[in-house]
């Protein structure tokens, strides 16, 4: 199935994932593949990548808790 729209998580066009968890529609920057979820649901469940400020991910491997 073709997932079509804008990311929930920053409005870029060409989102190629939805999250198990809540749905959401988002980009390839914006979900985590090892739990099947988006960046926020990922950092709710302690899973999720490190976050900047401007919303995308750092460039590298420390994770939030």
């Amino acid at each position: 199935m073709s997932v079509t729209g804008l990311c929930t998580v920053c409005g870029r066009e060409g989102v190629e994932y939805t999250c198990d968890r809540c749905g959401s529609l988002v980009c390839d920057r914006h979900y985590e593949p090892s739990l099947g979820f988006c960046v926020e649901c990922a950092g709710e469940v302690g899973g999720g990548g490190r976050l900047g400020e401007d919303n995308q991910p750092e460039d590298d491997d420390t994770y939030r808790v």
